[in-house]
């Protein structure tokens, strides 16, 4: 394992290293799959991800915090001893919303966005779709950040490889690890491959935030089986990421449902189609497509923009 990189002395968390690399690999995958479309506002690729941060920041940390029934039952029995002194109360809540959960954070990413594009009245599920994609792509490096810190670990097998890490007990130490985070990054690297293969049809709006919820729930309720490390809660014989799963798979098949079964075409529209701009936006060659709401921040000149139609 390779938990920090030692540049010059200074030791860098190889796990922030590899989301540093993630965030890099999904802003280019946005370039390179918008730059023909004109169907968005480039204010809103910037502005949306800055609310889904907050979101992700805060839904990883609180599912984390459920996970961690002991220590709320210990905050419950003995509530005046850990509040004694300020310090122990920080070193409990320290250790109670000390680590993150992908589920939390998706989900708290997703509520950011809405909530965002909600208040800037702008069209959530066309960006959903623009972003979908990303996800499993920046998924990917963050599980291969799981495997060079030590942590996320599977099951002892002889199918495995050698694994090492601090975080292990010493005697379940250098033995055969499925290799289960580099498994998980492969299986979201085949899941982004498929959601730009979707991107190219003609889709309604949502489709391919759907189509992730109903994949990438598959491959984490499966690949628990094989996790060997035990802090990620367990009720009926079931971890939390695969009871989120279950909820998050049903989510993804109702939203399938609501576009293509129980609704007319009317009711949720198909994505436009490259070059179009919608009625009312104007096209801006530095913003894309402006709606209505923002185009008081345009210092538009004739020769800048066209009601309607791209300018270049």
């Amino acid at each position: 394992m390779l938990p920090y990189l030692n540049v010059f002395g200074i030791m860098i968390p190889m796990y922030g290293v590899c989301a540093l690399a993630g965030i890099i690999a999904a802003c280019l995958l946005l370039h390179f799959t918008t730059k023909k479309r004109r169907d968005y506002s480039k204010v809103q690729i910037i502005n949306i991800p800055l609310f889904a941060t907050i979101g992700g920041f805060i839904g990883a940390h609180l599912v984390y915090a459920l996970t961690r029934i002991d220590i709320i039952a210990a905050l419950i029995n003995h509530f005046s001893e850990l509040t004694e002194t300020v310090w122990i109360f920080f070193g409990v809540m320290g250790d109670l919303f000390g680590g993150m959960v992908f589920y939390g954070g998706l989900l708290g990413a997703l509520a950011g966005g809405a909530v965002y594009c909600r208040f800037a009245k702008i069209d959530f599920w066309l960006y959903a779709d623009i972003f979908a994609p990303a996800i499993p792509l920046f998924h990917a490096f963050g599980r291969v950040g799981c495997y060079l810190s030590g942590c996320c670990y599977g099951i002892v097998s002889e199918l495995g490889l050698y694994y090492h890490s601090d975080s292990i007990v010493n005697d379940l130490n250098d033995v055969k690890r499925i290799p289960i985070q580099l498994i998980e990054a492969g299986c979201n690297l085949l899941i982004m491959l498929v959601l730009l293969l979707l991107s190219r049809k003609k889709l309604k709006e949502g489709s391919l935030l759907a189509a992730y919820f109903v994949l990438y729930p598959i491959v984490r309720f499966t690949d628990e089986f094989f996790r060997g490390d035990a802090i990620r809660g367990n009720l009926l014989g079931l971890s939390t990421s695969q009871w989120i799963s279950v909820v998050v798979l049903v989510l993804g098949i109702i939203m399938l449902l609501r576009r293509y079964v129980f609704r007319t075409r009317e009711q949720y529209g198909t994505r436009l189609d490259y070059g179009q701009v919608p009625e009312g936006y104007i096209y801006n060659r530095y913003a894309g497509a402006v709606p209505p709401s923002e185009q008081h921040l345009l210092q538009q000149t004739s020769s800048d923009t066209a009601a309607g139609e791209p300018t270049e």
